[in-house]
C-alpha cells in the first residue's frame, strides 16, 4: 500500500513499550515521522512528503558517540537528511528528470482455480465421510459419502449454493486479480536549478509525481517546492533559509484485518461469480461481504499541508571563535474525509462518514558557538557549546456520522446522525545543553568527547532531565612510520567508542493521574482512565563500539568492520496491573534489554580501465536481541500467533503449539505434547517459543558497471534468521473447517486415506484438523531479492550540443524484480507495521511491487 508507515530499526529494537524507530533529522531540523492520520486504520508515512530529487546525502548515526550529540531520542539512532546547497562561481545548472512507470505484485500466491477448488471441495466430503466411517458411524465409505453431500446441501454450502445458483462447473471468477491493479502506473517529474557567485548560493526545485498501488483504490500523489538559499553580506556573516512546502493526497484502503480491503477478496471461492446471475449488477451474494462494493461505493482520502524549513546565520566572531543560530518549524496540517455507502460492508446498509483534522507544528531552534583555536600544526582542536529547545504542538479532531439519504453527499453533512466526536490537545518540550570536543594530534591521533543535559515535558519534575556523556577515540595507524611505507596497506584506522542516550516515545501523558469524560447521554462525569508515576524517567541505552577501518592496493579495496554491545535499562515498560483495580497498565522503569552484534562493508574496485570500470559493494549485519529482566512479566503483542517478551528470549518471539506433522493413519494434525510425545489434542499441547520475527542477518550487494556511455547497476539484498507467521493461513491454507474460502494449492495434497505421507492434515468442513494458530503457518522468512537494477546510456559528443545539454541520460529501472524465499507469499511483508513485539505477521496483505522505471535526465 503506497503512503504507509515503514519499520526501521538501526541496531535493533532497543524498547518494548516505547517508540523503536530512529529520530529523523533534516538540514538540523527534528521533523515528525509518526503518523497522523486514522487511528483505527494502518499508519502512513509522513516521510513521504519529501521529495527525494531533493535530498543531497542520508546518513546513519548508530554507535553512541555520533549520535549522542542528539541525546535525547538519539537511543533508536539517526536519520540525518541533508537537501541539495548550491556552490560558490557555479553557473547555474538546470536539471529535468522526468520518468514513468508500471508496477505489478512481485510474488502472489498461488490459489485454487474453479476445477481445481471443485476438486478440493469433493475431498472434503469426502474426508469427513472417511472419518466418520473409521469410526464406526456408517456401514460403507460409499453410504457415508452420499450422506455427507446430503448434508453440505442442507447447511446451503453446496456447489450450487456457492456458484450463486447458476452453473458451478463454468464459473471461474479469479478474485486476487480482481483485487489488483494491472501496470499499475506512476509518473514523476523534477526541475531544479543550482547555482552561486561569490556571495550568494541557491538551490531550487519543483515535483510533481503520482503513483496507483498495486491494489485497487490506492494512489499517493503529491507536488511541492523547495529553495535553499545562503548569502554572505559579509565576509564573517552568512545567513540562509532552506524551506520546502509540498500538498500530498493519500487514497487510502482499510486495514488488512477487514472485509473491506481489497487484499481480503482472495477469500471468495472462484465458484462465486463476479455478476449477479439475475440483475447482471455486481454480485452482492457472495461468500463473504464483497470488498468491491467499498471499493466502488468507499473513499478514503487523506490530504496533507506540509512546511519544512529553517533559517540561519553564522557569524565569524574572530578567526577562531564562531556562533550559529538556527529556526526552524515543521508544520504539518492534515485532513481525512472518508465516506462508505449503503451497500458496502464498512456502511453496514445506513451509510457512513468521518471526517479527521490533524495540526502537528513542530518549533526547534539550536544556537551554539564553535571554537577552533590555531595550536599549530600537530595540534588541532575544537569545541562546541550551546543549547537547543524543540517544542511540538499537535491537535486533533475526529467526527463520525451516520444515516445517509443517499450516496450523492460524500461527507457529514449528508449524514444525520452524530454518532462520535473526539478532539486532542497535546504539547511536548526538550529543552537541551551540549558541550562536544574534538582533539587531532599529529594527524594520527582523534578523541571525541560530547555531554548533554536533556529535559523532556514527558517526565514528572523530580526525573525530567537525563545526562548522556560520550566518548571516542581512533587511531590511523597507517601513518605510523612502520606502516606507512607499505604497498600492500593504504588505510587502517583503529577506533572505539562508548557513550549513553536517551529515549523519551512514550506519549505526552504517561506519568499523569487521568480520567476520561465519561459521555453517557445527559449523565456527563469522568472515569479514571490512568495511574500515576511522578516518577517516571528516562529510557537510557548505553552502547560500546568498536571498528576498524581500512583500504588495500592504493585504496582499490576498501571496507570497515564493527562490533557493538547496546543494554538499554531503565525500559519505559506497560506493566501489566491486575484489572481487578479498575486498570490494565502503568508505565515504569522497569527492566532491561540487550543488542549485541557486527558490521562489515567492503568495497572493491575491480576493474578500472580507460573506457571499462567495474565497483563492487558488500555489506552484511549481524544483530542478537535478548530481553534480561522485566520483572517475570510476561508481555504479548502480534496479530494472529502469540508474540511475547519473554526474559532471555529475543522481543517478538513468536509462542504457541508446535506442529509436528500428520499421523499417517488419522491424518490428524499432531502437536508437541506436555510430555514431549505427540498429541492430537491441540487443547493440551504444549505452548513453547517457536522463533523469531526479527532477522539476525541483513546485508546486500551491489555491481555497478560502465562502459563509455553506458551505466549498468545491480543490487541485490537478503534477510536470514527470521521467521514469518502467515496469520490468514488458518482461513486460506486450512482446509473447510474455519469456512469456503478459496484455498491455496497446496491444499490438494492434503491428507486422503490411511498411509498417505504429507503434511497437510485433512480437510473436511465438520471433521477438519490443523485449522488453528500453531507452528503449522509459521515459516522460514529468510529471502534474496533482487532489489534495484538499472541500466542507462548518456549522450554526448555533437547531439547534446546541438541541443544545448549539459548531459542527457536515459536509464530504465527495475525494482523486487527476482525473489527467492522458502515463504509462499511475499517474504518482507508486516500486517503490523511498527509495532516492536508485533511483526514478521502476514494477514492478507498486500505484497510488495515490481516496478519498471523509464526516465530520462537532462542537465543544461
Amino acid at each position: 500500500k503506497v503512503g504507509q508507515g515503514i519499520k526501521i530499526r538501526i541496531r535493533g529494537t532497543s524498547s518494548i513499550s516505547a517508540n523503536s524507530q530512529p529520530l529523523y533529522v533534516v538540514d538540523g531540523l527534528p521533523i515528525t515521522s509518526t503518523s497522523q492520520s486514522d487511528p483505527g486504520n494502518d499508519d502512513t508515512n509522513p516521510l513521504a512528503d519529501i521529495n527525494p530529487n531533493d535530498i543531497e546525502s542520508v546518513e546513519v548515526l548508530k554507535d553512541a558517540s555520533a549520535s549522542a550529540i542528539y541525546g535525547a531520542r538519539a537511543a533508536n539512532g539517526v536519520v540525518l537528511i541533508t537537501t541539495k546547497k548550491g556552490r560558490n562561481n557555479q553557473k547555474t545548472v538546470f536539471e529535468l528528470d522526468a520518468n514513468t512507470g508500471i508496477s505489478n505484485p512481485a510474488k502472489e500466491r498461488h490459489f485454487m482455480n474453479g476445477p481445481e477448488y471443485i476438486k478440493f471441495y469433493d475431498q472434503g466430503i469426502r474426508s469427513d465421510a472417511l472419518y466418520d466411517y473409521t469410526n464406526g458411524l456408517y456401514a460403507s465409505l460409499a453410504d457415508a459419502v452420499a450422506d455427507y453431500r446430503n448434508l453440505y446441501s442442507t447447511y446451503g454450502l453446496s456447489l450450487s449454493d456457492l456458484a450463486d445458483g447458476g452453473d458451478y462447473n463454468k464459473t471461474n471468477t479469479n478474485w486476487q486479480k480482481l483485487s489488483l491493479n494491472k501496470n499499475a502506473p506512476s509518473n514523476q517529474i523534477n526541475l531544479s536549478a543550482t547555482g552561486g557567485d561569490d556571495k550568494t548560493r541557491f538551490f531550487a526545485s519543483g515535483f510533481y509525481d503520482t503513483q496507483d498501488a498495486i491494489v485497487i483504490n490506492n494512489k499517493f500523489y503529491r507536488y511541492g517546492g523547495r529553495i535553499n538559499l545562503e548569502h554572505n553580506p559579509t565576509k564573517n556573516l552568512s545567513i540562509g533559509i532552506n524551506i520546502a512546502v509540498d500538498r500530498s493526497q493519500l487514497n487510502r484502503v482499510t486495514t488488512d484485518n477487514a472485509f473491506s480491503t481489497p487484499g481480503q477478496l482472495v477469500a471468495q471461492p472462484p465458484l462465486n461469480p463476479l455478476y449477479d446471475p439475475t440483475t447482471h449488477e455486481l454480485n452482492s451474494n457472495t461468500l463473504y461481504p464483497n470488498g468491491l462494493f467499498d471499493a466502488k461505493f468507499n473513499s478514503d482520502r487523506q490530504v496533507t499541508n506540509r512546511t519544512v524549513g529553517n533559517v540561519y546565520a553564522n557569524l565569524t566572531i574572530i578567526p577562531s571563535l564562531a556562533f550559529r543560530s538556527e529556526f526552524g518549524a515543521d508544520i504539518l496540517n492534515l485532513y481525512q474525509e472518508a465516506f462508505q455507502g449503503k451497500q458496502t460492508t464498512d456502511g453496514a446498509g445506513i451509510g457512513k462518514a468521518n471526517t479527521i483534522i490533524s495540526l502537528a507544528t513542530t518549533y526547534n531552534t539550536n544556537n551554539y558557538f564553535t571554537y577552533t583555536p590555531n595550536l599549530g600544526d600537530k595540534n588541532k582542536v575544537s569545541a562546541v557549546v550551546g543549547m537547543s529547545y524543540l517544542q511540538n504542538d499537535s491537535k486533533q479532531s475526529l467526527t463520525n456520522a451516520e444515516q445517509t439519504p443517499s450516496d450523492k453527499i460524500k461527507n457529514l453533512s449528508g449524514t444525520t446522525s452524530i454518532t462520535a466526536a473526539t478532539s486532542t490537545d497535546d504539547r511536548y518540550n526538550f529543552l537541551s545543553y551540549f558541550l562536544r570536543a574534538n582533539y587531532v594530534f599529529n594527524e594520527k591521533y582523534l578523541i571525541t568527547a560530547s555531554v548533554r543535559d536533556d529535559g523532556s515535558s514527558r517526565f514528572g519534575p523530580n526525573n525530567r532531565y537525563g545526562w548522556f556523556p560520550a566518548v571516542s577515540a581512533g587511531w590511523i595507524l597507517s601513518d605510523e612510520n612502520f606502516l606507512k611505507d607499505s604497498k600492500t596497506l593504504s588505510f587502517l584506522k583503529l577506533r572505539a567508542s562508548y557513550g549513553l542516550t536517551g529515549n523519551a516515545e512514550i506519549g505526552n501523558t504517561s506519568y499523569f493521574n487521568l480520567y476520561k469524560v465519561s459521555n453517557y447521554p445527559e449523565l456527563p462525569g469522568y472515569i479514571p482512565s490512568q495511574l500515576p508515576n511522578p516518577d517516571l524517567k528516562w529510557e537510557k541505552t548505553v552502547q560500546s563500539d568498536a571498528g576498524i577501518d581500512f583500504g588495500f592496493l592504493n585504496s582499490r579495496i576498501s571496507g570497515e568492520v564493527d562490533v557493538y554491545y547496546k543494554k538499554t535499562s531503565d525500559l519505559l515498560l506497560n506493566i501489566n496491573v491486575p484489572a481487578t483495580t479498575g486498570y490494565t497498565i502503568l508505565t515504569r522503569n522497569l527492566g532491561n534489554m540487550r543488542n549485541k552484534g557486527a558490521e562489515v562493508g567492503i568495497t572493491s574496485t575491480n576493474i578500472d580501465g580507460k573506457y571499462f570500470k567495474w565497483t563492487t559493494s558488500a555489506n552484511a549485519a549481524f544483530n542478537q536481541n535478548t530481553v534480561l529482566n522485566i520483572g517475570g512479566q510476561i508481555i504479548e503483542g502480534g496479530f494472529g500467533l502469540t508474540q511475547r517478551a519473554i526474559e532471555g528470549l529475543p522481543i517478538g518471539e513468536f509462542y504457541g503449539q508446535k506442529f509436528i506433522g500428520v499421523d499417517p493413519k488419522t491424518g490428524d494434525a499432531q502437536y508437541l505434547g506436555e510430555d514431549g510425545k505427540p498429541t492430537t489434542d491441540y487443547g493440551t499441547a504444549k505452548r513453547v517459543a517457536l522463533g523469531n520475527s526479527n532477522p539476525k542477518w541483513t546485508g546486500g550487494l551491489t555491481n555497478t558497471f560502465s562502459y563509455k556511455g553506458l551505466d549498468l547497476s545491480i543490487f541485490f539484498s537478503f534477510v536470514a534468521g527470521n521467521e514469518i507467521y502467515n496469520a490468514a493461513g488458518v482461513y486460506q491454507s486450512s482446509g473447510l473447517y474455519n469456512g469456503f474460502d478459496n484455498e491455496t494449492t497446496d491444499e490438494l495434497n492434503s491428507w486422503k486415506k490411511p498411509g498417505d505421507i504429507t503434511n497437510i492434515p485433512r480437510i473436511g468442513y465438520f471433521n477438519g484438523s490443523g485449522y488453528q494458530n500453531s507452528s503449522r503457518f509459521l515459516y522460514n522468512g529468510e529471502y534474496i531479492r533482487l532489489k534495484n537494477a538499472s541500466i542507462g546510456y548518456t549522450y554526448s559528443g555533437n547531439f547534446i550540443k546541438r541541443m544545448h545539454f549539459t548531459s542527457a541520460r536515459l536509464y530504465v529501472m527495475g525494482t523486487n524484480l527476482i525473489t527467492i524465499t522458502h515463504y509462499p507469499g511475499d517474504p518482507e511483508v508486516n500486517t503490523e507495521t511498527i509495532a516492536n513485539i508485533g511483526g514478521g505477521q502476514d494477514f492478507y496483505t498486500v505484497p510488495q511491487a515490481r516496478t519498471f522505471t523509464f526516465g530520462l535526465n537532462v542537465k543544461f
